[in-house]
């Protein structure tokens, strides 16, 4: 199979925006090309496959056989990629003292970040910090796939016994809900009155993160309603004033949501959250991440912003 050697990485970016989109313009918005541009480059791909990939319609685009044989070996062939890019990225920071440091929410919390920078950076002054912001589809904030060596996140994690990590703060779950709620004129709110109400959910891939701030634990086997998903804290703020659900947020992150329209309130009946540093297990001995970690836990147990919490690690 010869002639099918040389398909690049972003023929097979194009195909997939396409198969998903079903629509051109569509998925050449999305991949920031010109719509020309896209259906030019579909159509080499095709040539050099030797076969129709899409069968254009009058009611749009549709996958043909081939099509849909394909999607699944490229969607594997890109998740690769990415994977392979993430561990490209994490040893050219090796090779330069940089340590890249994830995080799915900002941490804010009265000045948490400069405090530990500025005392890692007296004890390492040639390392470099890179700050890397993730999605909120992987809980791990690029832990699991190694795009990160360190990250702020979320207990509890997928995967638990791969990590070590230290208590950065520990703070009550608020509900937010839209001020128009007829439970927000209530001082506090019993988690048994919220129970049936939609709530908005992380991705599925967050795992037992989603479960977590869904309050699963405390519905007596009861599921959950989703009223929508939620990826960032934006859409998290735009779905609450859209009143398509409530959620749950930790009371450190409250000041990024509520914005107008949006209130919290204390929540009876549920446990408080964990906000961590955490790192693979494996990468405990490395000079920066043990200095990253032991600066973070004298930060916390120094109490900037009111954190006193360092707990035990892992």
């Amino acid at each position: 199979m010869a002639m099918t050697t040389d398909v690049h990485v972003r023929d097979l970016r194009y195909f997939l925006a396409v198969a998903e989109e079903l629509h051109f313009t569509r998925a050449a918005e999305r991949l920031y090309v010109s719509q020309p541009a896209l259906s030019k480059q579909i159509r080499a791909l095709e040539r050099q496959l030797g076969v129709e990939l899409f069968r254009r319609d009058p009611r749009g685009v549709l996958l043909t056989e081939a099509g849909e044989a394909l999607l699944p070996h490229a969607r594997r062939v890109l998740e690769a990629w990415s994977g392979a890019d993430a561990a490209m990225a994490a040893a050219r920071a090796a090779g330069r003292g940089t340590l890249v440091v994830g995080m799915s929410t900002s941490p804010g919390r009265g000045g948490l970040l400069p405090a530990i920078r500025s005392r890692f950076t007296a004890a390492h002054p040639e390392a470099v910090v890179r700050l890397r912001q993730m999605g909120w589809q992987d809980p791990t904030a690029g832990l699991a796939d190694g795009g990160t060596e360190v990250a702020f996140v979320w207990l509890p994690l997928p995967d638990e016994e791969r990590y070590g990590w230290t208590v950065v703060a520990e703070e009550p779950r608020l509900v937010a809900l839209p001020d128009s709620h007829p439970l927000a004129a209530r001082e506090e709110i019993d988690f048994a009155d919220l129970a049936d109400e939609p709530f908005l959910a992380l991705p599925p891939s967050a795992g037992p993160l989603r479960d977590f701030w869904l309050a699963v634990d405390a519905r007596s086997g009861r599921p959950p309603r989703v009223g929508a998903e939620i990826a960032g804290t934006e859409e998290t703020y735009e779905a609450l004033v859209a009143g398509l659900g409530i959620c749950l947020v930790a009371a450190g992150n409250a000041p990024l949501i509520t914005l107008g329209g949006v209130v919290t309130r204390p929540v009876r009946g549920i446990g408080p959250s964990r906000y961590v540093l955490a790192w693979r297990r494996e990468d405990e001995g490395r000079p920066l991440v043990r200095g990253y970690a032991e600066a973070c836990r004298w930060v916390a147990e120094a109490g900037a912003g009111g954190m006193s919490e360092a707990g035990p690690r892992g």
